[in-house]
């Protein structure tokens, strides 16, 4: 459901305030809701629910951000004190990759501009997201995310990088597995194939490509029976962040399929007072 334009909406710990823009695109505004905590600790985090980086094509499409995985995750840190933006960002098949990192990118900087209007630290921004949302989330971990100097736009000019993640069943190397094939627009290259164009497109797309030692701490959440993101992926980032000596941590679901309430878990721990207490020991710094 689309919430009203510049509404604000309120429980008892924390208001909604909704559709706030933070870019334009060709004449399309990219919105975002801002969870606003009763009691703010003063940090941010942006949050980018799972969407297999698509989205319908009809014009009463649910938006990416009124997801109810959305709700349940965000308000999790809202009610933690963190101020949390979920944002939207362009899909396929309408657009493909990179228009969805260089969304996420440009979110991170309208909030890091904006830091003194939302009270929170500029200079410590986290990143929550689950599945394709865990991708782009790894993203904006790795990627060094600089600003451009001389952009005439101020929020350009700012940082894209974020101080602390948190990723579930995220995809982190397309080049072992097929789950970036729709938003890339090709199949994985075969072997015999690693001079081409497609080749590297699809290790650029990679999380796990950008790893280096000044990459902020990782939380990796992640179903044992995950089908459509298998475990190896969050296996493989956990090895190569532990080989560059930053922190990370990967959390198992026992019995969990994919899905932000990891469905036929088996006693399943608390993942949300994990993702909560991550944030708080490795962004609160």
């Amino acid at each position: 459901m689309l919430l009203a334009a510049g509404a604000t909406y309120g429980v008892d710990a924390f208001t909604i305030q909704a559709n706030v823009p933070y870019a334009m695109y060709s004449g399309t505004a990219l919105l975002m809701d801002v969870f606003q905590p009763a009691k703010p600790n003063g940090f941010g985090i942006i949050h980018i629910p799972g969407s297999g980086w698509t989205a319908p094509l009809a014009y009463g499409a649910e938006e990416l951000k009124a997801d109810e995985q959305a709700k349940v995750w965000a308000q999790a840190m809202a009610n933690a004190g963190y101020t949390v933006f979920t944002v939207n960002h362009r899909a396929a098949p309408r657009f493909r990759y990179p228009a969805q990192v260089e969304d996420v990118q440009r979110a991170v900087r309208f909030i890091r501009h904006n830091a003194n209007k939302y009270g929170i630290r500029a200079e410590r921004i986290g990143a929550v997201g689950g599945s394709s949302g865990g991708h782009l989330v790894s993203m904006l971990g790795t990627l060094d995310g600089k600003g451009k100097p001389n952009d005439p736009d101020p929020v350009e000019r700012e940082s894209a990088k974020v101080q602390c993640v948190v990723a579930r069943a995220a995809p982190i190397d397309f080049l072992t597995s097929t789950n970036g094939n729709f938003v890339l627009g090709m199949a994985v290259p075969r072997k015999g194939e690693e001079n081409t164009e497609e080749y590297r497109i699809f290790k650029e797309a990679s999380p796990v490509t950008h790893v280096t030692p000044d990459d902020p701490p990782f939380l990796l959440i992640h179903g044992e029976k995950d089908d459509l993101v298998k475990m190896a992926q969050s296996e493989e980032m956990e090895a190569k962040l532990k080989a560059a000596g930053v922190p990370v941590k990967l959390l198992r679901i026992p019995g969990a399929g994919h899905g932000p309430n990891f469905p036929g878990a088996v006693n399943a721990p608390d993942y949300l007072g994990e993702m909560v207490r991550w944030l708080d020991t490795y962004l609160k710094k």
